[in-house]
């Protein structure tokens, strides 16, 4: 398997590219990383340095790949964090030589806003941006429970209301969707969960909660799953192999006391999942 991932890079610290490439190696995929920042560390320290990437830089660096003949060995086209409105247009256009290419790859869009208790961290026309164009393109989305909200014009706290919001969103594009950090005032206190659906159904999977923030966990979680669901075509399954060794990963770095996800430490957690989770089918 081959996955064009487009997303940011930071040298120090593990977040979009530098989160989302070395669990894909390590699970057997080929990766081209396409960077659309270079910074020193993620923003969520205050400060940083580096060069954000102009559209035509990133636009340029995927005609390069195109040019060596690459693009029908494409799988899937991976986005996540957009920091400003130019890179969608690279995205999508990404998206239609790769699918012009190979008919039968993918689009996986991680639709970054936010989330329930910082609320929106991106520039205010990104989401509707995403929500209007870059989430109709995509065949994969992975939003958590806020952003489904956003994109659907709902608040989906319930399994119910949450189920609703997804097959709302399904109908504009996207067929399958993985709902991230999903809470419901129903579930055993300490617990969080992720629902995923497709065409076949519904699954969910429950894990204790790890109280912290990990910068990172979500492109992470979005490049797992989009490779186990390609490969298997077993929503349930890449489900639990997900849930299992992003919580093995945040587990880890919740005992280290590091601000920044213990990525390497936890390799073998992506190769070989303890499948310590159950993933239940709701529907």
């Amino acid at each position: 398997m081959k996955i064009l991932s487009i997303q940011s890079a930071v040298a120090y610290g593990h977040v979009g590219n530098s989160a989302a490439v070395f669990p894909l190696q390590r699970i057997g995929v080929e990766v081209l990383p396409v960077y659309t920042v270079n910074f020193s560390n993620h923003t969520g320290y205050g400060s940083w340095r580096g060069p954000l990437i102009s559209p035509d830089d990133v636009r340029d660096v995927i005609t390069g790949i195109e040019e060596r003949g690459v693009l029908p060995q494409i799988d899937v086209v991976l986005s996540g964090y957009q920091g400003g409105e130019g890179i969608a247009d690279v995205i999508l256009d990404a998206v239609e030589r790769v699918k012009a290419a190979n008919p039968s790859a993918i689009y996986s869009c991680d639709p970054v806003m936010g989330n329930a208790r910082s609320g929106c961290f991106v520039a205010p026309a990104i989401p509707v941006l995403l929500r209007d164009r870059v989430v109709p393109a995509a065949d994969i989305i992975t939003p958590n429970q806020f952003e489904l909200g956003f994109l659907t014009d709902t608040e989906p706290d319930t399994l119910e209301s949450t189920l609703a919001s997804v097959d709302r969103i399904r109908e504009t594009g996207p067929r399958t969707v993985l709902v991230t950090s999903v809470e419901r005032p129903d579930r055993p206190e300490g617990t969080i969960e992720m629902l995923a659906v497709d065409d076949a159904g519904a699954w969910i999977v429950q894990t204790p909660h790890i109280p912290m923030k990990a910068n990172g966990s979500g492109d992470v979680t979005a490049a797992l799953f989009t490779a186990h669901y390609r490969r298997t075509r077993n929503l349930g399954d890449a489900l639990a192999r997900t849930t299992s060794s992003v919580f093995d990963l945040l587990q880890r770095t919740h005992d280290s006391g590091e601000r920044e996800l213990q990525l390497v430490e936890s390799q073998e957690f992506y190769a070989h999942p303890r499948m310590q989770f159950e993933a239940r089918q709701v529907r």
